[in-house]
């Protein structure tokens, strides 16, 4: 009996010790992940955690000093380039190594060898996109400067020391939560890293869709639907701007409009968050109450722990800079020196077109092109996956670039087996981290425009102010030129005269150099108006831009103060334009008790979308279903996708005409008014409404509900229900899982102040206390003073915690 009993309890040990160390019964390995010697509770961090250091590495060539902050904000002072960039590799990985790991696999489509099958579509999609191919390229161009490589290779070898101290217990978190392991850091890592930036902030076309609406609506509809300008247009470089002519005319299609596709094209394509934008503006001295410039920015970008940016201060004998930095590449990126400050927002145009290829058979060894067939290139992309057998993808290149959607890609991306090519102006060899080079030691105007031109891909509006008093603007990038309409459908791709023709040169970028009215902005509008002889494209977001050229047009003896209430407004000026629509038209005499409660509050709304404004969320209920009812009936037969009309569209058709043509229901015998519709709107959204209340959840930063989820979205390490204001169409655009990402003021007078804050923390560990500790304050629109820290200040109380390095 003792022996059978020896015996069952041997296999039920060795059962859990089977069990609890691999993937059978759970998603991790739940005894490696356990254990106390290696497992999960070696992440957790001491409140009273020591981060001081005296480290070696002989890729070193002198001493140099690291000084924490309270805030864990690392000032690193080093006697030459190469060393700051190696110690800002070393601190990236330190304190946000997984994040750098997980970024840089999702942008080579190598999701999943660490997620499984589950991330196959992803990873297929990136690879036909050409995100690697892209990374090749630019970091061959990347590798032709000598500075360039060599501060890459500096950041590589600092990020690889670092690897190479982990062991088991110290891997962070997400690894042993996912049961993988760090793979040396490279420079095509950190080219890698940037295509990825490229791929959020310039796949914004939509091409298919378009397609589909113009073969669906009459040209009349379709131009009301889809104007080529906006009436509310406040560009970023103000009206009446002379430009420069077209350096050369357009070789334009015969017959272009009969030629474009107009039939549907049933193609699902992946798309970044349409809102990823951003504010930035400089007001000069004369506006100011220093009589020096202020520069504010603020990126809008995806809400995720860790976050996306990582505050430091790098120090040589040859330049300061401080800012938010990106793990995974060096330099500050949005920021300032001792003489200049600057910041970005996105260009918003649109840089990738589709092109149907024609494949001489199923081979698709030939495609036809200018009245020939030419040999097709292949890219081999063998994708490993976690659990199972390596899936192996051929993708077809050709001279526009990869063939993305093909017979191989069908399912649920492409159910008509046609060929789509993408030509793409990340695919193009250029080096961008010769732009922060540069700002990060510009000293004056002359020196931002040398930095500028180095911003190929993706295009930015950069703001910049200097202490002798400049500021300027300019929407910068290299930005295919092109004919009135094109790109704005996908293509032909058997025709050279669909191609992008030349690169609009610099000389006619639209841009801004101490303008006369004392301040320049931009919030991802229009940049410049219908005089600009360039094709611009036909939807960018203008409410934004419009009232912060209001203000700033109105202010006078502006502050630090006055910036950062500006910055965090939650005042909404689309409603300001559209709810006087609905009070003047919603039939009020029609309503019941209730719905005159209701229609009341959004009467007396202050149209702030602050947190505790419950006519806020009337508003935007009644404004999506109004929408719906206008446009539903139209588009209820309409091919999939389809480009869904511009928001400035329905508003600005309203305002010109209230009988504007949608209003009526085409699928009804009768006419509808815009009184019949606004009614019917408003008491379709009275249920919802009554609902909302009795749960306490029509106050509108309970029903925005914003929250910063962790990248692998576990709610235990993500902050939920957050407890602030603003939303699209604001100047604070915070939605549910999108805004500022960086809030910085910076004041260039002789005494520099910068002000700014991040929802995140310093450290990705969440076992950390500075994991998240600056999110409270970026909810409640609050700041940190940045401590641009000098030499001789090493003693300050400031400093907490010191790493030496050393050779």
């Amino acid at each position: 009996m003792r022996l059978l009993a020896a015996l069952f309890f041997s296999m039920l040990t060795i059962a859990l010790i089977f069990i609890l160390n691999t993937k059978w019964l759970t998603p991790i390995a739940l005894g490696k992940f356990l254990s106390p010697q290696h497992g999960f509770w070696q992440n957790a961090e001491s409140v009273n955690n020591n981060f001081s250091q005296d480290l070696s590495f002989s890729q070193l060539n002198g001493k140099a000093s690291v000084y924490f902050d309270e805030r864990l904000v690392p000032h690193v002072f080093a006697e030459n380039d190469k060393d700051v960039y190696f110690i800002q590799g070393y601190l990236h990985a330190k304190f946000r190594l997984w994040q750098m790991d997980l970024q840089t696999r999702a942008a080579a489509g190598r999701v999943a060898e660490v997620i499984g099958e589950k991330g196959l579509d992803h990873d297929r999609e990136f690879r036909r996109l050409g995100m690697v191919y892209a990374a090749e390229n630019s970091l061959r161009e990347m590798e032709k400067d000598e500075v360039t490589k060599q501060t890459c290779d500096a950041y590589t070898a600092g990020v690889n020391e670092y690897i190479k101290s982990l062991t088991e217990s110290t891997l962070p978190l997400e690894y042993k939560l996912l049961d993988f392991s760090p793979e040396p850091w490279s420079n095509l890592k950190t080219a890698l890293f940037l295509k990825y930036m490229a791929y959020d902030l310039s796949h914004g076309e939509s091409d298919f869709e378009m397609t589909n609406a113009k073969s669906f609506f009459n040209k009349e509809d379709f131009d009301l639907l889809y104007p080529k300008i906006q009436d509310s247009l406040d560009p970023i470089i103000p009206k009446g701007t002379k430009y420069p002519a077209l350096l050369k005319p357009f070789a334009i299609p015969p017959n272009v409009d009969s030629l474009y596709f107009a039939t549907p094209i049933s193609v699902e394509a992946n798309k970044p968050d349409k809102d990823n934008g951003s504010n930035n503006w400089a007001v000069s001295g004369s506006k100011t109450a220093s009589g020096f410039p202020i520069l504010c920015n603020d990126p809008h970008l995806g809400l995720n722990l860790p976050s996306l940016w990582y505050e430091m201060q790098l120090t040589t004998p040859d330049f300061t800079s401080y800012g938010a930095t990106f793990p995974g590449a060096p330099n500050i990126i949005i920021g300032f020196n001792n003489d200049c400050s600057w910041g970005f927002t996105n260009g918003g145009r649109d840089v990738m077109d589709y092109y149907e290829i024609q494949f001489k058979d199923d081979s698709r060894q030939e495609y036809f092109f200018d009245g020939k067939w030419l040999q097709t290139n292949f890219r081999i992309e063998n994708i490993k996956v976690t659990g199972k057998s390596a899936y192996t993808d051929t993708v077809a290149y050709t001279i526009f670039g990869p063939v993305m959607f093909d017979k191989n890609y069908a399912g649920k991306r492409t159910t008509n087996k046609k060929n789509y090519a993408v030509r793409w102006k990340a695919h193009d060899a250029s080096n961008e981290l010769l732009i922060f080079y540069g700002l990060n030691r510009a000293k004056n105007y002359d020196d931002y425009q040398k930095a500028v031109v180095h911003l190929h891909n993706p295009g930015q509006n950069v703001v910049f102010a200097c202490r002798n008093g400049d500021i300027a603007l300019r929407t910068q990038g290299e930005w295919p030129a092109k004919w009135k309409g094109q790109g704005d459908f996908v293509m032909p791709g058997t025709d050279s005269s669909y191609m992008w023709q030349y690169m609009i040169p610099d000389s006619s970028t639209p841009y801004q150099y101490n303008p006369e009215r004392g301040f320049v902005s931009s919030a991802n509008q229009r940049p410049a108006d219908s005089s600009y002889p360039y094709y611009l494209a036909r939807n960018y977001p203008s409410p934004r831009g419009f009232i912060i050229n209001r203000k700033l047009a109105a202010m006078q003896q502006i502050t630090v103060e006055d910036m950062m209430t500006m910055q965090t407004d939650n005042y909404n000026v689309f409603a300001e334009m559209a709810r006087p629509i609905f009070l003047k038209s919603i039939d009020v005499a029609s309503l019941g008790e209730d719905e005159k409660k209701y229609f009341g509050k959004l009467a007396q709304w202050n149209l702030r979308n602050d947190i505790n404004e419950e006519a806020a969320t009337i508003f935007e209920l009644l404004w999506k279903q109004f929408k719906a009812m206008v446009y539903d009936d139209e588009f209820k037969n309409a091919p999939l996708p389809i480009q869904s009309p511009f928001e400035s569209s329905l508003l600005e058709g309203l305002l010109k005409d209230s009988a504007y043509k949608f209003i009526d229901d085409i699928s009804t015998p009768q006419k509808e008014t815009l009184a019949n519709v606004t009614t019917a709107a408003f008491k379709k959204i009275i249920p919802e409404i009554i609902l909302l209340e009795k749960g306490n959840k029509l106050a509108w930063g309970i029903f925005k509900d914003t929250r910063i989820n962790h990248l692998t979205r576990l709610p235990e390490l993500s902050r939920l229900h957050l407890p602030i204001g603003g939303g699209t169409n604001m100047i604070n655009a915070t939605k549910e899982t999108h805004g500022p990402s960086w809030r910085m003021i910076v004041s260039m007078g002789p005494q520099l102040e910068g002000y700014a804050v991040y929802p995140g923390g310093q450290s990705g560990n969440a076992g950390s206390r500075f994991y998240d500790n600056f999110v409270n304050e970026w909810v409640a629109g609050k700041y940190y003073t940045l401590w641009m820290m000098k030499q001789e200040e090493m003693g300050d109380r400031r400093v907490k915690w010191t790493m030496n390095f050393s050779k």
